[in-house]
Formats: C-alpha cells, structure tokens, sequence
C-alpha cells in the first residue's frame, strides 16, 4: 500500500454509527427513509471532508457484481474510496462442526472478493464466538489460512479486530497471527473495545500488541460502554503514542459508538486524531 501522510488523508468515517439512517439487508424496503450504501461516501465528504469511508457489511443489500458496480461508481462520483471493510459473520472459526468453519471460511473469502472488486486495500473479518468452549487457537488459524492465501491472491489484507471479549481478546489474536505468520494477516486495533473488558493496564497493554501487528486501519473512539452500562474514557493520546511507537502508518477510522448525535460525535473525534496525528 501507498500510505497517505497528511493527517486528514489519514481519516476515515466508518458507516456502523450511521446504522439508524443507512439502508440495511434487515430493512431492505426502506428506500424512502433510509440512506443506500452508495450515497454514504458523497455524504461522508459533505458532512466531514473526508474522502475515506468504512462501510459495514450489514449496509451492503448483496455481494452481487451489479449491486457492487453501484456501490464503486457512487464512490467514483464522490471522489472517495474505501479504507477498509468491516464484514461481521455468523459462522465461528472455531465450531466443533466443520461445517460451520467451511462456511465462516467461505465468507471471509467472499468479502475478500468483495473487496478486491470494489479496490478496497483491505477488509476486517470477525472470528464469530463458537457455543462450544472457548476459542480453539489451532482451528482458528487452519480456517484463517485460507482467507490469507485468498486475500493474498487478491491483494488483499485481512484484518482481525479486538472486539469481542472471548473471541477477539487482544493477546488471543496476538497468538492466532503469530500462529498464522501471514503479512496478508494483521491486526486491527479498536481503541475502546477491550477497555469494555478488560481492566485499563490490561486492555492498553493488549492494544500495545494490537499496533505491534498492525497494518493498514485502527478504530478510533473516545469511549466504550462496558456490559454493566458503565462509560469509560480511552486515554486518546496514550493510544496515539502507541500506534506511533510501532510505525503504524494507516488509516484512523472513526466509529463513535456512544450515546447521542453520531454526527456531533465523529466531529470530535476527526477533531481529536487531528490534535494528536499534528
């Protein structure tokens, strides 16, 4: 990848906070109240200056070649492109059932192709918790092997981001693409997620391992909301410094994911990253 430098080219809008106003697959007949996925990008530039978008699987109504022509010509009119693809599956890498990882395997490669086609530098992919046990490192990285070598085929790179707490645990993804040892294979840091989880030290120490296997996009939010209802602040320079620390040279994505006005709040923090990438 040819990475930006300039701070504002380092931006990115992520459409998962705009879920209330963006058409879904689970409200496909809301066309007159609700915005299509193709026109996120235009409003992305409009409302933010930003030509960087992150659009979230569940806004995407197919995977079909002519459903995604309209998604990459809206992005040409707008003058923007993709950073990343947030693509959230059912399926668990990990099932006891090989059926069930044959199709999670199946869908990390489908968005890999998606994004290929729509010239995406790069797509997240989630491990999906299993109901039997906890993650199982070695199945995990066998059905992650062939959505790398798919990825790299496509020139691709997959990213796996610390979001669910069983899952997605920073230091367990920290051993499954070490595991993997894939550069198609990389992390993607959520700055508030593990601090939902985990006690602070722990979870700053996770996003430090995070940036460490880092490549191309990181998810930047103020806060996170823990499974009590309980609100806590992400010390936005403390994890500035770490993503500087490990030379990580891609995308910042917004995704405020508070309570309140969505648009108000990506403001701030495209205002924030701004503040600390100067």
């Amino acid at each position: 990848m040819q990475f930006p430098t300039a701070a504002r080219d380092r931006i990115a809008v992520a459409s998962y906070p705009f879920r209330d106003f963006i058409l879904g697959r689970r409200d496909p007949h809301a066309v007159a109240s609700k915005m299509p996925l193709k026109e996120f990008a235009a409003h992305v530039r409009s409302k933010f200056d930003v030509r960087r978008i992150e659009p979230w699987s569940a806004h995407f109504l197919s995977l079909e070649d002519s459903y995604l022509a309209e998604i990459a010509n809206g992005l040409g009119q707008a003058g923007c492109s993709i950073a990343n693809i947030a693509a959230d599956g059912e399926n668990s890498f990990y099932s006891p059932d090989p059926a069930v990882r044959e199709r999670a395997v199946a869908f990390g490669k489908s968005w890999v192709d998606a994004a290929a086609r729509l010239k995406a530098p790069s797509v997240r992919v989630n491990l999906a918790g299993g109901r039997d046990g906890k993650p199982d490192l070695a199945l995990v990285a066998e059905g992650l092997k062939p959505v790398a070598e798919r990825a790299a085929a496509k020139n691709v790179v997959v990213h796996l981001e610390n979001d669910n707490p069983v899952s997605e645990d920073p230091f367990f993804l920290a051993e499954v693409l070490d595991r993997v040892g894939s550069p198609w294979l990389r992390a993607l840091p959520d700055f508030g997620n593990s601090l939902a989880a985990l006690p602070a030290d722990r979870a700053y120490l996770g996003l430090d391992q995070m940036f460490a296997r880092a490549y191309a996009i990181s998810h930047a939010k103020d806060s996170a909301s823990t499974a009590a209802g309980a609100t806590v602040s992400v010390d936005m320079p403390r994890v500035f410094a770490l993503a500087k620390k490990h030379g990580y040279r891609g995308c910042f994505s917004m995704e405020w994911d508070s309570e309140g006005d969505p648009y108000a709040g990506t403001l701030r923090l495209i205002k924030t990253t701004l503040e600390n990438l100067s």
